[in-house]
């Protein structure tokens, strides 16, 4: 079965591949879009994780990849499954002809993401990254502002993301915390954030990481810092932990410019806690209409993701996220990852 594009006249066909953490996003948002998209099967290898799915969800249940494929006739499958699954997972969608949306991170080496890209592109079929973190209110007020020219030239930007993360969490999934199925800090908790500060005042030039596993017992890092220089001269660094006591403090975007300076703070980049430019705009009268209120770090923007999604599969609009673009934030990962490992200064693009 190949999906045809567009796909006009009917309800696009979801299916959904592990039924963990994240999927629960994915579910709700898609029943925002009822008449235009349906959930028509869930997939997991654990059978209580799958009757729940089945149970809240009511799509049809199926214990592997493969059956889901041969047996389902869905248009496009959503990969929540361990990072590490993604690249062969997403290669074997791509060769049944079906479209791939891909949690973040789409890879957890750089090598893997290239072949997701080029599996979808021979097979001629979308592939999408999830990077909802963009279509947050607060981030599209900020991306506006950059776009206009308000900031002048951007001297400095700074990530932080502080939040907590147990054993107890590490524990509950043998994958987490793992290097080939997951990653550390940067990696899965921090995708979103490195991905924001290379969508907004990137590109990077070059990074300079450390990274420590302090306090948990996993293989990767629970704890690290990165120093960027960006193309356009500006500086740059993200501060990443999971050992914030007792639970998240932060998930934050400073951005310093020559003519304005912006804060996104909150739990999860849900407030704009400072704005400030030389100039007034229009704009500066929507900032408190963007601020919600999360407990969630995911914070809303999957809903906004699967609007570009079926749109862009009805022929109606194009990827906001692609695959290409996914690879920019995992070229970064990478580079971070192997500043850390060598000890030196890690430029990009990266050479093979």
């Amino acid at each position: 079965m190949t999906t045809e594009l567009p796909i006009v006249g009917r309800p696009i066909r979801f299916a959904l591949v592990g039924c963990g953490r994240i999927s629960k996003n994915h579910f709700e948002a898609l029943t925002k879009y009822e008449g235009q998209a349906e959930l028509v099967a869930v997939c997991d290898v654990r059978p209580d994780a799958l009757a729940a799915a089945v149970a809240e969800t009511g799509a049809n249940g199926y214990e592997s990849l493969r059956d889901l494929l041969a047996q389902s006739d869905a248009d496009i499958v959503v990969l929540t499954t361990p990072s590490g699954l993604h690249s062969q997972q997403a290669i074997e969608v791509a060769k049944a002809g079906r479209h791939v949306l891909s949690e973040k991170p789409m890879a957890t080496k750089f090598e893997q993401g290239v072949a997701m890209v080029q599996a979808c592109r021979d097979a001629g079929i979308k592939l999408f990254v999830v990077k909802q973190n963009r279509l947050n209110a607060t981030v599209q007020q900020v991306k506006a502002a950059l776009d206009h020219g308000r900031f002048g030239r951007v001297f400095m930007s700074t990530v932080n993301v502080f939040w907590t993360r147990p054993q107890a969490y590490y524990d509950a999934a043998p994958w987490r915390g793992r290097w080939d199925m997951d990653g550390g800090a940067f990696m899965n908790q921090a995708s979103h954030y490195v991905d924001l500060l290379d969508w907004l005042v990137g590109p990077v030039d070059n990074v300079h990481a450390y990274t420590a596993t302090l306090d948990r017992d996993i293989e990767a890092e629970d704890t690290g810092v990165m120093s960027l220089r960006l193309r356009h001269g500006g500086l740059a660094s993200v501060n990443v932990t999971m050992l914030t006591y007792p639970q998240n403090l932060e998930g934050s975007i400073t951005i310093l410019g020559e003519k304005g300076t912006v804060r996104i703070g909150g739990a999860a980049l849900n407030k704009i806690e400072h704005w400030q430019f030389d100039t007034p705009h229009a704009d500066d009268e929507r900032i408190g209409a963007s601020n919600y209120e999360t407990a969630s770090v995911y914070g809303f923007g999957h809903v906004a993701y699967y609007d570009n999604v079926i749109k862009t599969l009805r022929g109606e609009a194009q990827a906001q996220v692609d695959g290409y673009e996914g690879l920019r934030s995992l070229e970064l990962l990478i580079a971070c990852y192997r500043s850390a490992r060598d000890g030196q200064r890690v430029g990009l693009p990266l050479v093979f």
